[in-house]
């Protein structure tokens, strides 16, 4: 598959903190890609850079075949839309008035407001289950909640690429399974989705190409079919595990090592 959405020899930092050197990645267009691995390795770091939140100190970011950097915010909004690990709430504003911000990037001079702003929104809400919260003040909201409405403005951009930081934080196991397979139903629509997850069982289930990361570098990436082992495991993440197929998508199932020891029978 074609990739919109490359980076190359990037190197990654915070002030004098070095996340990332020589690191690259292509997206996969039309793909549900999921990046995984352990805490600090560099996946939101990765995503930052991808979505322009974060400049490079080395290399580049591309969309569409030019540099990302050189387009528009605007027009970048419109093509990629970003869910982030966390955000700010601004004070007093509504679910509705949240989700309305989503339309900002198809906001023109001559062309305000819309019944297709309008449509898009109603969707967007409706996807994500919070029609019932729209006159609700976001600051009440339980995290799980707060985490919906973040999604729905992401979904009400419309965007043909969506990134995700861990979009299941906050979440119990219902809500992130409802969380994600609306983005693997959006991922069938069409669209190219992006996700960080720290459940390696979910990014199998649900991803159709796993990026997995390690000390700012990509360790292994494809079909989690092809890719995930009890090596790359134990590399990666330092657990020891039995690979078997779940029985509900015949994806790669990790089944850590029990560290518990079977009792010693009384001689």
């Amino acid at each position: 598959m074609a990739a919109r959405l490359t980076g190359h020899d990037l190197t990654l930092a915070y002030d004098q903190r070095t996340v990332a050197t020589s690191l690259s990645v292509a997206i996969p267009d039309r793909s549900f890609s999921v990046i995984i691995g352990p805490n600090a390795c560099g996946k939101s770091t990765l995503l930052r850079a991808l979505a322009r939140m974060l400049k490079p100190r080395q290399g580049a970011v591309h969309l569409d075949g030019g540099l990302i950097t050189a387009l528009p915010s605007k027009e970048v909004a419109r093509r990629l839309g970003l869910l982030p690990q966390s955000s700010i709430v601004p004070d007093g504003i509504t679910v509705a008035d949240l989700v309305a911000r989503g339309r900002y990037p198809h906001q023109r001079l001559m062309r305000q407001w819309s019944r297709a702003d309008e449509a898009a929104v109603a969707e967007a809400m409706r996807a994500t289950d919070v029609t019932e919260l729209s006159d609700r003040i976001v600051d009440e909201l339980s995290g799980g909640q707060r985490q919906r409405v973040w999604l729905a403005m992401a979904l009400a951009q419309e965007t043909p690429i969506l990134l995700l930081d861990e979009p299941t934080t906050y979440l119990d196991i219902s809500h992130q399974i409802e969380v994600l397979d609306l983005c693997a139903e959006l991922h069938e629509a069409g669209r190219t989705m992006v996700a960080v997850l720290h459940d390696l069982n979910q990014a199998c289930r649900y991803a159709t190409h796993l990026i997995v990361m390690r000390e700012g570098r990509v360790e292994a990436e494809g079909d989690p079919l092809e890719i995930v082992t009890p090596e790359l495991v134990h590399r990666v993440f330092d657990v020891r595990c039995e690979i078997i197929e779940d029985p509900q998508s015949g994806t790669p199932l990790i089944v850590p090592e029990s560290r518990r020891r079977a009792a010693t029978p009384a001689s």
